[in-house]
């Protein structure tokens, strides 16, 4: 009889175990869909060659290819925000945010690289790119979140050192990248000589450095949600599937080898979208900036919904700030060993734009709670720059 028992046991355990693994499958299946969508993107245009991203006699063809590629690495961008999102969980804050922001600004530094290589005659394509990052960032996704955050919670707290040590960054570094070159008297325009872009390459990488230096060990509470707020409990992440570490962490790097591939693809059609139809220059780091910060943008609209605000500052800012202190040294690099010419000097419209946007960013995160008013400020200087793209 006891061994009869043991029998009946043994059996129930291994049937659910065999009824345990497709499960997993299918968990796994419906998850990782885009695992599959990129893989098989990046085989048919791996396979294909130059002949797909190549076409601009065929206009229909071009904006085909365009929407696909720019599709397919939108989705797998997201499944790299929410695997890093699954790290954060695992790992606390702030290293999950910071695992997201390096994720982007390395597919932000492949698209820019590899536009700026094949673009002969568009010197400004990293400079039109790393401004509309701060404009989205600082303007659209600031502004949408602080609107959606006091509509639902009426007013949201955060932790005022962590956002002084962002801005004291972004601005230092969005100055001197960005303004300087303007009135600068060495070379002619909006540009850097030589000795200028080593120094501005040196100086980005070390505040950076310095940076994530407070943000993960010396100052990590800065960057951790406010005591008014308290703890929010872990049930606010029941939509994600978390598992080990062990198994997002390699997951992140597979989906974001596939987009950095598919974005080496994707610089081309985009470059010859902008001369076939005409469009402003300016319209494709727009295009890159978009691609870039959306997912980011995702993870940070859904913090501030479940009243997480400083996690959506440390995205947004973060992003920023990786944006200028990694992105100008890549550029500035590129341009030196090159040698072709690169206009850093925001010029126009842009440049009060850029000016006023920094100001009132500061005037924003002055106190440490915000509400809906200050979002609608940073949403209309967000549509002033998407009207400046097309009239300027």
């Amino acid at each position: 009889m006891h061994d009869s028992n043991a029998t009946d046991i043994i059996a129930l355990v291994s049937t659910h175990r065999d009824r345990k693994k497709p499960t997993n499958l299918r968990v796994f299946i419906r998850d990782e869909v885009s695992l599959f969508v990129g893989l098989g993107t990046a085989a048919i245009f791996l396979g294909a060659g130059s002949r797909l991203i190549g076409i601009i006699t065929h206009p229909v063809a071009l904006i085909v290819i365009f929407l696909w590629l720019f599709a397919v690495i939108l989705w797998s961008a997201v499944s790299v925000a929410r695997h890093a999102d699954c790290l954060a969980i695992k790992w606390g804050e702030p290293y999950g945010t910071l695992v997201l922001t390096l994720s982007a600004i390395s597919i932000e530094v492949v698209v820019i690289s590899t536009a700026m290589l094949h673009g002969e005659n568009n010197p400004t394509l990293g400079r039109d790119a790393i401004f509309a990052v701060v404009m989205i960032a600082l303007n659209g996704f600031v502004g949408l979140v602080l609107l959606l955050g006091g509509l639902r919670h009426r007013e949201q707290h955060y932790n005022l050192q962590g956002v002084n040590s962002y801005l004291n960054v972004i601005m230092t570094l969005t100055v001197l990248g960005l303004i300087l070159p303007n009135f600068t008297t060495t070379t002619g325009g909006p540009t850097f000589s030589t000795e200028q872009q080593l120094f501005l390459i040196v100086v980005c990488l070390f505040l950076y450095a310095i940076f994530l230096l407070i943000q993960t060990m010396r100052h990590r509470g800065y960057f951790l949600e406010s005591e008014q707020v308290g703890v929010v409990p872990s049930s606010v992440h029941h939509a994600l599937h978390v598992q080990s570490p062990a198994f997002h962490a390699p997951m992140l790097l597979l989906y974001l080898a596939i987009v950095i591939f598919l974005a080496e693809r994707f610089a081309i059609p985009l470059d010859n979208s902008i001369e076939q139809f005409g469009m402003p220059q300016e319209f494709g780091g727009a295009v890159i900036a978009a691609l870039v910060l959306t997912p980011e943008g995702i993870g940070a609209i859904q913090a501030t919904w479940r009243n997480q605000l400083q996690r959506s500052i440390n995205i947004l800012l973060g992003s920023v700030l990786a944006t200028i202190g990694l992105t100008i040294p890549a550029v500035e690099i590129i341009s030196l060993v090159t040698k072709r010419p690169i206009t850093l000097g925001v010029q126009g419209g842009n440049l009060p734009l850029l000016l006023l946007t920094l100001a009132v960013s500061v005037v924003t995160f002055t106190s440490r709670k915000t509400n809906i008013l200050q979002g609608c400020v940073h949403l209309l200087l967000f549509a002033t720059f998407v009207l400046l793209i097309f009239a300027p």
